[in-house]
């Protein structure tokens, strides 16, 4: 099944972006990924979307072209149509994508020449797997909650404390981890740092098991030796850091909700013209009709928004101005993912029976969207961003 790609003709977007969606429609068409043990297929998903120079993307080009990007800095428009288009197919190989860029965001927006030349590179080849650790047991939305503290030493840092919910736990091949340097300050007292998996003392191997399968682990750090070049960023500015690196895959996270609900949308229709009922098909009846109508609604109200807050952060990129896109983003992130829900739970709906039948297509999308209305802020999150944006404005 291929996805409508239509919307590319808007001008939120350019034509390198309608130039990306028609080779990445055919690429994903064609790739088959074992995703019974979720592990080993997103390893797989990031070896192959290495591969085939989509991680590129993750990453930017830097000024002298050495840092691997397919482009000269993040375009949250291409990530869009990136995580659209692979979570129709495969919400796996999204989530392998997107984690390749979060993982890595901070470095771009705050490492060093050499932390950048280090890790980004392999970044975009697939070669090393990124992850992103902010959230503990009880600092989830709460970061100036977290535990975790890094103290220092005479050769760099010591790093304790817990991570938890983090996604490519025990396959990622580097975690940014956020830590409390200056415990006293709450979030103005954090720092992140490069720790590598291999580093002494990082204990990766309780994994957390979900209810749509997909790399997450608790990370326990015990005591462990980071040297001083590990740091990313300005000592205690992590978390002005995290926040910057979430606002360009905020929207992201909506395009990836959009394309799970593009893709129930297209399993509705297709079912519904094929169901035979009372002696004509599923799709003759009005009252499937107003559904399939409600759906396509919500799918093209959840894309406008998506669209716009990544073209308002790409335009803001371009112009040089410092001005965030938060409160767009998070209208895009709260519309994209509750509407995805509706709109796959109506599809499931219609599907009958069927549609709870473990394996088939609705009802593994009715498991996946369900995660997307909680990470990287729950939805409860999102208005709370967006109400004090419209009051203080």
């Amino acid at each position: 099944m291929h996805p409508d790609t239509s919307h590319l003709s808007l001008p939120f977007f350019d034509d390198e972006h309608r130039d990306l969606g028609a080779r990445l429609v055919n690429w994903a068409a064609t790739q088959q990924v074992d995703e019974r043990d979720d592990r080993q297929a997103c390893r797989e998903w990031v070896r192959l979307l290495g591969a085939g120079n989509w991680l590129r993307y993750c990453v930017p080009a830097g000024e002298d072209g050495k840092l691997g990007g397919a482009l000269l800095r993040l375009d949250s428009r291409a990530l869009v149509v990136l995580r659209e288009t692979l979570a129709f197919h495969s919400p796996l190989a999204d989530f392998a994508f997107a984690m390749q860029g979060l993982g890595s965001g901070a470095i771009t927006l705050a490492g060093t020449p050499a932390q950048q030349a280090s890790y980004l590179p392999l970044v975009a080849s697939g070669e090393k797997i990124a992850a992103f650790a902010l959230s503990e047991a009880d600092a989830g939305s709460d970061a100036g909650a977290m535990q975790t503290t890094a103290t220092r030493t005479a050769t760099g840092w010591q790093l304790s404390g817990s991570k938890t919910w983090i996604s490519n736990g025990g396959i990622a091949d580097f975690y940014v981890t956020f830590a409390k340097t200056d415990p006293a300050v709450g979030t103005r007292g954090i720092t992140p740092f490069i720790v590598d998996a291999g580093t002494p003392g990082l204990d990766s191997s309780e994994h957390i098991a979900v209810m749509a399968p997909h790399p997450l682990a608790t990370l326990k750090f015990d005591n462990c030796m980071l040297p001083v070049d590990s740091q990313l960023g300005v000592l205690n500015g992590g978390f002005k850091l995290a926040m910057q690196t979430l606002d360009i895959f905020r929207a992201s996270v909506a395009g990836a909700a959009l394309g799970m609900a593009r893709r129930a949308l297209a399993e509705a229709v297709s079912y519904s013209k094929q169901r035979k009922m009372f002696g004509q098909k599923l799709a003759d009846f009005q009252l499937t009709q107003v559904k399939i109508g409600e759906m396509a609604a919500l799918v093209d109200a959840a894309a406008l928004l998506t669209y716009r807050a990544a073209w308002l952060r790409d335009e803001g990129e371009r112009l040089g101005s410092t001005a965030r896109v938060t409160a767009e983003a998070a209208m895009a992130k709260m519309t994209a993912t509750e509407n995805a829900q509706r709109v796959i739970d109506m599809a499931l709906q219609m599907h009958g029976g069927l549609g709870v039948k473990v394996g088939t297509k609705v009802e593994s999308l009715y498991r996946d969207i369900r995660s997307l209305r909680i990470y990287e802020g729950a939805t409860e999150v999102q208005q709370l961003i967006i109400g004090k944006a419209v009051l203080q404005s």
